[in-house]
């Protein structure tokens, strides 16, 4: 049986997660959700918040 699951995350790291909430719910590339979870932190509100006045690599 193969897990449902991106290579790259892991459900159990809070860090992790909240790059692939980012990837999935804004324009960001995982890159830019990866560096912004960096610096800001993993709270969740905040990082959407920021993730709005970002642009998505292009």
């Amino acid at each position: 049986m193969t897990e449902d699951r991106n290579e790259w995350t892991s459900p159990d790291d809070e860090r992790e997660a909240a790059i692939k909430h980012l990837v999935e719910n804004t324009d960001l590339s995982p890159n830019q959700a990866k560096d912004l979870v960096a610096m800001r932190g993993t709270d969740r509100a905040k990082l959407m918040e920021l993730a709005k006045n970002m642009k998505a690599e292009g």
